[in-house]
């Protein structure tokens, strides 16, 4: 355990922080909020609402991990997710099909545009900054043109409106965040077995589970949490795990499977390491290139419905303004590198909320609008510092 803890001590000394400054920065504006409104901030019916308002940026951030891993950018991602969201908000109101079809044509439209981006940046070369900042004029000219200037498309389908605004039966909560904290304890047990059983290096099996035990206090909490009645009427009950968290956390397990526990995902490290290195490996780069934009895209496509649901509608802006901005900003301040070869998918969740965080506080101190960007602004100026002295820290120290 000791050797174990010594080893962590030289992977921060080398400059590899992970999560680490994006925990403690979430930490410090808990208490900040906190203390500057006691009543409001850490109550039941606003840490709901805090979890439902990072959704759209977590899941979009989600997507960019897989691109900026490649030291890539798409700037497009956005707008993407706001002309998903219109092709969906169309078919559901003027052609009158299902949620499951709207939904699946949206999803369609993105793996589409991700395509499209990915063919221009891997095989034809052109950077991705000048593909995705053209898409992102584009596509919103392609959403004004489904939704027409200054309209709206309403969204009165149940399903899709439960999403961001209805709750999950306190049962089946329940029932999920057992299965998902059994199911996260047996993988790594199984795991530390058969590393243990083939005499492989291996984390101490304390530490493991301690780690199990951390992650089954933070599922079995929050879902006690979010249980609880936090109708403001006495006589009636409201509560409940919100409906996105969970595919949130579904988008989560089975991302950090195809980063972490995939070939595909070892490819695509390989190439943001050193994508030379990793051609000459026999590892076709040209199609790990594309394939990232088109994941992206398709999360964006989620990310877009998810707006949609929140807000009742999709607009013909839907995605632009500062959605991308704080889509980047989520998974660098969690923890992705802007050098490409270092990220996880968490990053993406843990920058989400972060930045959501940012957003809710100033809003119940009535504070003004130029706060919110500056303490963003801020945020992802640090974070991007903390990634660029890291890699002087690595190269310094050989890793």
């Amino acid at each position: 355990m000791s050797e174990a803890i010594r080893d962590y001590g030289v992977t921060l000394r080398s400059g590899d922080l992970g999560a680490l400054p994006a925990l403690f920065g979430l930490l410090a504006l808990v208490i900040l909020f906190w203390v500057l409104s006691p009543d409001l901030f850490l109550s039941k019916a606003n840490i709901a609402n805090l979890l439902v308002q990072a959704l759209p940026v977590s899941i979009l951030a989600m997507g960019l991990v897989f691109v900026l891993l490649l030291g890539e950018i798409d700037l497009s991602a956005g707008v993407a997710s706001g002309a998903c969201a219109a092709v969906m908000g169309r078919l559901l109101v003027d052609a009158g099909w299902g949620w499951e079809i709207s939904v699946l044509f949206a999803v369609i439209v993105g793996v589409a545009i991700g395509a499209f981006i990915g063919i221009l940046v891997a095989f034809m070369r052109i950077p991705s900054f000048v593909v995705t900042l053209a898409l992102f004029l584009g596509l919103q000219g392609i959403a004004l043109r489904l939704i027409g200037e200054g309209g709206t498309v309403p969204i009165h389908d149940k399903f899709i409106i439960a999403l961001a605004n209805e709750q999950m039966p306190i049962w089946l909560g329940w029932t999920c965040a057992g299965a998902t904290t059994a199911g996260y304890a047996i993988v790594q047990l199984l795991r530390w077995q058969r590393q243990n059983a083939r005499k492989l290096a291996r984390r101490p099996f304390p530490l493991v589970v301690g780690q199990i035990i951390f992650v089954a206090v933070m599922i079995l909490g929050g879902t006690y949490f979010l249980s609880l009645d936090r109708a403001a009427n006495p006589n009636v009950f409201f509560g409940g795990v919100p409906w996105g968290v969970p595919l949130v956390g579904a988008l989560l397990i089975i991302c950090s499977f195809v980063l972490g526990r995939t070939k595909y995902g070892r490819h695509i490290y390989a190439v943001g390491g050193n994508s030379e290195a990793a051609r000459r490996a026999g590892i076709r780069v040209g199609s790990v290139r594309m394939s990232v934009f088109m994941i992206c895209s398709v999360l964006a496509a989620f990310s877009g419905i998810i707006a949609a649901s929140r807000l009742n509608s999709v607009t013909p802006d839907a995605g632009a303004g500062n959605t991308l901005l704080y889509a980047v900003g989520a998974a660098v301040i969690g923890g992705t590198s802007l050098f490409g070869g270092r990220g996880k998918i968490r990053d993406g969740i843990l920058g989400g909320v972060v930045i959501a965080t940012i957003i809710n506080g100033l809003l119940l101190l009535h504070k003004p609008a130029y706060w919110n960007y500056i303490i963003t602004g801020g945020f992802l100026l640090f974070a991007a510092s903390i990634d660029a002295l890291a890699r002087r820290r690595r190269s310094a120290s050989g890793r």
